[in-house]
């Protein structure tokens, strides 16, 4: 069978291709997990040609890898079986506004980006903020999270209803339009974070908010790692209805400096940002100060201007290349847990104490404002010591934070790269996610390899 031939004659053939360079394009993502090519990349242009493809893919037992920007960090879109790449980038509309609702309807090749700016105009915004601009659809298929998560929660609590078209061909929906529902089993939840292992997005309503009337940033150095994970800890439990808490330690401010051009004191630091109206604002951030001071902050440095706080964020989200810039020839290995409040501190002196004995090179970031930390590590992939020095690493780091109730990832998602940690973090709900898996896709053509083990 001619696999591109039979894709063209299911679409056009302008939405069907085997180029090489295009195949290298969606045979890798971020991390530093090995390219893989799929056989064809298809580009469909709405819920039915999604329907035509896996129901082709199912009968014959063709692989099928939805596909974003490749913007993810476990190596979720390289297809391990080869296959069809599902490229979204052609169903990128936003097809509703529902002002009155908080709501808006997109396809999933939407950005984030893309979105922000057509809600900007309704005086509205969405909030998840994972750095890239990444697929709404990709966004869902790995829960999300980011900067804003501590004020406004992680994608899976803004996506009210979800197109999915199941490998089977299929198409459902999994929720509505309104606020809450005890009706049935949560099944929009249940897709959100599977990966692509369940079936493909093709529509998402999501949750939006209102833009808030005063925003204010800041940066508060420290003297220690230590004193700046307290006070984060202080605020969080003093309950400051804070928009963001970033922890970046001094490893990353130097490395973030020679990247973006900014002259940041090259310390442990906190990036703050609140949310509200100018007099609850004001009574918020000196109370923070007052936290802060308690833990010999060594400066706290407000930005008001708008474009300085742009500078501020952006500099932030740019942090994983600036180290990637550094190291040219190496790749990144970008660690992702996620642990109790309780746990944090200890969890973060922990990995940056690892990360110093195992002489690895790299910085310790992360929303910490609810629990979920990063490290950067750069490594010479052709340097075995090296690469098992930084696998190491991440294990202790994963085993650190399931010992205290944590998990192997906050936000990233499984992909591959954290599979072998599933058995131990969900026990025997692994066999009921497993057999979840095996109802909805028998056939195993949904991303295989990804949170699950490729039988």
């Amino acid at each position: 069978m001619n696999l591109i031939e039979e894709l063209a004659k299911l679409l056009t053939p302008g939405q069907v291709t085997a180029n090489q360079t295009m195949r290298e394009q969606h045979g890798r993502d971020e991390s530093y997990h090995a390219m893989k090519l799929p056989d064809a990349v298809v580009f469909p242009e709405s819920t039915e040609d999604v329907q035509k493809v896996l129901t082709f893919a199912n009968e014959h037992d063709i692989a099928v890898v939805p596909f974003g920007l490749g913007t993810s960090l476990e190596g979720h879109v390289i297809p391990e079986k080869g296959g069809i790449s599902l490229d979204f980038q052609r169903m990128n509309r936003i097809l509703e506004f529902r002002p009155a609702d908080f709501l808006v309807r997109v396809e999933p090749g939407v950005t984030r980006s893309q979105l922000n700016k057509e809600l900007k105009q309704h005086g509205l915004f969405f909030t998840v903020d994972p750095g890239a601009d990444a697929t709404l659809g990709g966004m869902a298929a790995t829960n999300a999270s980011g900067t804003t998560a501590v004020r406004y929660g992680v994608m899976r609590d803004q996506v009210r209803d979800l197109t999915v078209v199941l490998p089977d061909g299929r198409i459902m929906k999994t929720g509505g339009l309104a606020a809450k529902s005890s009706s049935g089993y949560h099944l929009t939840g249940m897709f959100v974070g599977s990966e692509g292992t369940l079936g493909a997005i093709t529509e998402l309503t999501l949750r939006v908010y209102g833009i808030p009337e005063h925003v204010m940033a800041a940066r508060v150095t420290f003297g220690n790692v230590k004193d700046a994970v307290d006070t984060a800890y202080e605020i969080l439990a003093a309950n400051v209805p804070i928009a963001r808490v970033e922890l970046v330690d001094a490893a990353s401010i130097e490395r973030m400096n020679r990247h973006s051009q900014t002259s940041y004191e090259e310390a442990p630091t906190l990036f703050l940002e609140f949310h509200g109206n100018e007099a609850g604002l004001n009574t918020d951030i000196a109370f923070v100060q007052e936290l802060a001071e308690g833990h010999d902050c060594k400066s706290f440095q407000f930005e008001t201007d708008s474009k300085a706080r742009a500078q501020l964020w952006e500099a932030r989200h740019q942090l994983a290349y600036a180290f990637k810039h550094a190291s040219p020839g190496k790749h990144m290995i970008l660690t992702d847990v996620c642990v109790p409040l309780s746990e944090l501190t200890d969890a973060v002196l922990h990995a940056r104490s690892q990360m110093d004995r195992l002489e690895l090179f790299g910085g310790v970031l992360g929303h910490i404002g609810d629990g979920n930390f990063h490290t950067i590590i750069m490594i010479d992939t052709d340097n075995a010591d090296e690469v098992a020095r930084a696998e190491a690493f991440n294990a202790l780091a994963v085993e650190h934070a399931l010992e205290r109730g944590g998990t192997c990832t906050g936000e990233h998602g499984v992909g591959k790269g954290k599979v072998k940690y599933q058995r131990k973090e969900h026990g025997a709900s692994y066999d009921l996610m497993h057999q979840i898996k095996q109802l909805l896709d028998p056939r195993g053509i949904m991303n295989p390899g990804t949170i699950f083990p490729i039988e």
